[in-house]
Parts: structure tokens; sequence; C-alpha cells
């Protein structure tokens, strides 16, 4: 069982608190970023993480964004929506699981070689636990990858989310790295592309697995 959360609840209300497999239920096939964005996320993730390797897409949905020219071993999917996922064609299997009604991973210890979160992070409300069960599911040195932009669906971005800025949301992902311990240093960079105010920003923040 995981750890009850350490941080102020109040850091985690949101405007709609109604269960969040209403919201999900039907299939949102729309990115949330535009392309020169997800180009910027792809290219962390090539950066990131090593081919043939078991990739787990946390939070997922009907795209990934991994970079299509480089072969990994697997890649899991778990999200909200079986549909979504389903048409997600870089998936090789997927889990329908809600982590802020259970942040328990069904997955064995040390079986991922890196994991993703992308443009999503901000919709957790149980994250210290979810980031612990993360680690718990990573192999040594195995890399914790999230991006996120200024996007959101603000009835379910968490309060301290909404509040802060998008620098200050660095500091909010890293806070999750050291509550949940056993991560080494955190890595945070502006990915944004090159045309500010033509496109979307993206950040990255990243950990690895001690």
């Amino acid at each position: 069982m995981s750890q009850s959360e350490p941080l102020d609840p109040r850091y985690f209300r949101r405007e709609d608190e109604l269960p969040d497999t209403l919201f999900y239920q039907e299939a949102r096939r729309t990115v949330h970023i535009d392309e020169a964005a997800i180009a910027a996320a792809t290219e962390v993730y090539r950066e990131l993480l090593s081919p043939d390797t078991t990739v787990l897409d946390l939070m997922s949905s009907w795209r990934s964004h991994l970079p299509a020219d480089v072969s990994f071993r697997e890649v899991v999917g778990l999200g909200m929506n079986a549909e979504e996922m389903a048409d997600n064609p870089q998936l090789d299997r997927f889990v329908v699981h809600d982590l802020n009604a259970d942040p328990v991973l069904p997955f064995d210890d040390e079986v991922f070689d890196g994991a993703i979160v992308t443009v999503s992070v901000q919709y957790l409300t149980r994250p210290v636990e979810t980031f612990r069960e993360v680690n718990r599911v990573l192999r040594s040195n195995a890399p914790f990858v999230l991006t996120y932009s200024n996007r959101c669906f603000p009835t379910k971005a968490i309060a301290a989310w909404r509040a802060t800025t998008d620098a200050q949301h660095a500091n909010i992902i890293a806070t999750y790295f050291h509550e949940s311990g056993n991560w080494g240093e955190v890595y945070a960079q502006d990915r944004s592309p090159k045309r500010p105010g033509f496109s979307d920003p993206l950040y990255a923040v990243w950990a690895w697995k001690r």
C-alpha cells in the first residue's frame, strides 16, 4: 500500500470534484498542444529514453508523442479512456486506471526502463503517492520524464497549478520528486519552440531512479 499524501490537501482541490471517471468517460481525440510543442516533447523523449526498452506512458491518451523512428521493446499505456488508448498506434497494450482514486500501479516491481507523463501532471490529486509508485515499477537508473505546457482542463487542474506560473510549475513537480524519495537530481528545462508567441510553450522536468 502506498503511504498517504504528505502535502497540504488544499493544494489539490479542484473546481470539479466529481469522480474523474465521469469527466473522462467520453473519448476526446484531440491533442492539447500544437505541432511545434509536440515536436519539442518528442525531442525530449528521444534524448532521455533509450531504444529497445520498455516504457510506461502514464496518464495516456490517443497519442503518446514518442519518437516514431525509435524502436521501443514495449510501450504500455495507463489512462482513463479505453477507446482513446485503443486508437494510440504507439501503445502495445494499455490499462484503464484512475490514479486519483488509486495511485497504486497495477504492475510488478522494476519492470519498466522509463516512464513519461505528457501535459497531464496538473490533474494528479495524489502525486507523491503516484511518483512513489512510478519509482517502484521502474528499474534502477530509469528516467521519469514529465512534459507540460500552459494548457489544461481548468476545472480538473489542481489549485496549486492554477495559482502558479509556468516556471513555478517545475518547482511543483520537483517537490513531488523530493517528497516521494529515491530519485536522483531533478532537472528542469524550458524546451519551448524558438518562436515565442507563435506556438505553445513546452517544459520538461525529469529525474532518474536511484
